[in-house]
């Protein structure tokens, strides 16, 4: 089982994530074929330069895989498509830096080699989901052809975060994911959603698909909470100079219960604490070096 990450830019909490994430699956190295960062910053990944392989991406490739629509998340299945050429006959596991192992990652790989694809939840058909942007979705592309495939009401959006393909096929899942992506651009679908749609409707046409949440939590909507724990946890790793192998020692004491993978919080919440941010703003703001 080859892993697979997609991290860009200089946001160092992404990274940090990321490093989080390839450290509680190196617990289980014997269910490793390798790790792959696909990323722009090499230098975050140092510490791990002897676990992980570094794929540097370069603008120019970046714009060869947003393709000629111009989409970034496009990147995400070429990084797919890239690696599975490089390790054939090898099942991939794509994952986004907000996760983390907790499951046996040895059944997970026994599963991928077995013929079952994953991804990290299935939020639904397509047709009966409640957001403003995926039912736009839906009047745009049902009973509509992309990729060859009829879209019809059973077809369901699966959550990208984790995206696991077998060997056996990957080339034609894959290949079919990008020509349904580049069918959504071309018929100016709305974007937003759309290569985490195509995977879901790529591998769900060629494999049995199934959820990874019961291998690996995806705290996409609890951020702020998992970077404060992780933070804290590296930190302690850098103060006290751990190695890989002495990180890996402190994981078994690590509570990953400390706080949710998935909350979610109603919208009007969010709209009354930006409101009271407005009208309450601090009454004083001081900062180093300047006069009182």
């Amino acid at each position: 089982m080859h892993l697979i990450y997609l991290v860009f830019g200089t946001n160092v909490r992404n990274h940090f994530q990321a490093n989080f994430s390839m450290l509680t699956f190196l617990r289980e190295p014997a269910a490793l074929d390798g790790i792959t960062v696909v990323t722009d910053a090499p230098d975050f990944y140092r510490h791990l330069s002897g676990q992980v392989t570094i794929l540097p991406v370069a603008e120019a490739t970046l714009r060869d895989w947003k393709g000629e629509f111009d989409f970034f998340w496009r990147v995400k299945i070429k990084a797919l498509e890239t690696v599975a050429r490089q390790h054939p006959g090898v099942p991939l596991l794509y994952l986004d830096s907000d996760t983390f192992l907790h499951g046996s990652a040895a059944e997970l790989k026994a599963r991928l080699t077995n013929g079952e694809a994953f991804m990290h939840e299935r939020e639904g058909a397509l047709s009966e989901l409640g957001s403003k942007t995926e039912q736009r979705m839906w009047t745009q592309v049902r009973q509509q052809t992309f990729g060859g495939v009829q879209l019809h009401e059973r077809h369901a959006m699966w959550n990208a975060g984790v995206v696991g393909i077998p060997a056996a096929k990957a080339s034609e899942a894959i290949a079919l994911a990008l020509a349904v992506c580049d069918d959504f651009s071309r018929c100016q679908v709305t974007p937003r959603l759309i290569e985490q749609f195509a995977l879901s409707v790529a591998l769900d046409k060629t494999y049995p698909l199934h959820p990874a949440r019961p291998f690996i939590g995806h705290y996409w909507s609890t951020k702020d909470e998992w970077n404060e724990h992780i933070a804290a946890f590296l930190l302690e790793s850098h103060l006290q100079q751990r190695t890989v192998a002495e990180e890996l020692a402190a994981l078994a004491q690590f509570d990953f219960r400390l706080a949710p993978v998935k909350q979610r919080q109603k919208s009007t919440r969010w709209r009354l604490v930006r409101l009271v941010d407005r009208l309450f703003p601090p009454r004083e703001t001081l900062y180093a070096g300047s006069e009182e």
